[in-house]
């Protein structure tokens, strides 16, 4: 495909998911939360509140800059059009407000509705990732020991089969330890069950790369909190989710921005819908916009 008539696709999109964002009002279903109510349960005014508009209805999300204040910030200039995004084929330079027209595409029940990803936004992904902004201490992560005084292994490691173990535990503090063959593993077999007994999911997870601060407090992840998504430590990008549970496994590994405060029915319903793939690419649940209020 040529650059022309590649750029003219995109244009087209483009003119699309504008165009949807103007007639949302017409086509969104009856919606009960409004801004006045979601304001007056904000856990503080002057943070700020955005409306996500979709095809089973509104939700309000109070976003929380005094605990992830990049993050937030970039979530902000996304939903606004401020962030450029690059079309490395003829180098034209498109700042949309990102998540118009884009969809829930990964619902699990009773867990999460997410979105936002780059690779389901006909514009891509806007690149540049960002660093966590977690506070391990204030989550009580460095009070959690790794291991249980009856010997098994903390639940909130999520701990499956043996696979999932060596990946997320013994393999990281191996590196730490030094530790590069099974020999010095026979070797050192009392030295590793001793820092096993003391570690603490802390530091099991700053052995898989995560790197905590101080500077800011941060909530667990509960009901209706809105977090990032991440392929590891520090690679927070546009894609975020929904919180339908309390996911204690989550906490430490990732950012959360904000909290629903009105349309919490409204997720649960996206939460209750199948997503309906075509190609991977298509699900059932339209955002028509998110707009700050």
């Amino acid at each position: 495909m040529n650059a022309i008539v590649h750029r003219k696709i995109f244009n087209c999109l483009y003119g699309a998911l504008l165009l949807l964002s103007l007639i949302a009002p017409l086509l969104s279903p009856p919606v009960h939360a409004d801004a006045a109510s979601a304001r007056t349960t904000m856990e503080n005014q002057s943070n700020p509140l955005v409306l996500v508009t979709t095809s089973q209805g509104n939700i309000y999300v109070e976003l929380f800059p005094a605990e992830a204040p990049s993050n937030v910030a970039n979530f902000l200039a996304l939903t606004e059009g401020e962030v450029e995004i690059v079309d490395f084929d003829n180098g034209q330079i498109f700042t949309p407000r990102y998540y118009d027209g884009m969809r829930f595409h990964r619902v699990i029940p009773e867990l999460l509705i997410q979105t936002g990803s780059g690779y389901k936004n006909v514009f891509g992904s806007p690149g540049e990732t960002l660093n966590d902004e977690i506070n391990a201490i204030s989550l009580g992560l460095d009070r959690l020991p790794v291991v249980l005084p009856d010997g098994s292994f903390n639940p909130i490691l999520h701990v499956s089969d043996r696979e999932n173990l060596e990946e997320n535990l013994l393999i990281p503090l191996y590196r730490a330890m030094e530790i590069s063959s099974n020999q010095q593993v026979q070797q050192r077999q009392f030295e590793i069950n001793q820092r096993l007994r003391s570690m603490t999911i802390k530091q099991a997870y700053e052995n898989l790369g995560y790197r905590y601060t101080e500077r800011y407090p941060t909530r667990a992840i509960t009901r209706g909190t809105v977090v990032l998504s991440n392929s590891g430590p520090d690679t927070n990008g546009s894609e975020f989710f929904i919180s339908m549970g309390m996911p204690d496994w989550l906490n430490g590994r990732h950012t959360v921005i904000g909290q629903v405060v009105e349309g919490m029915e409204v997720a649960e319903l996206i939460n209750s819908t199948p997503v309906e793939t075509i190609d991977q690419t298509t699900s059932s649940t339209l955002i028509y916009s998110i707009r700050r209020i």
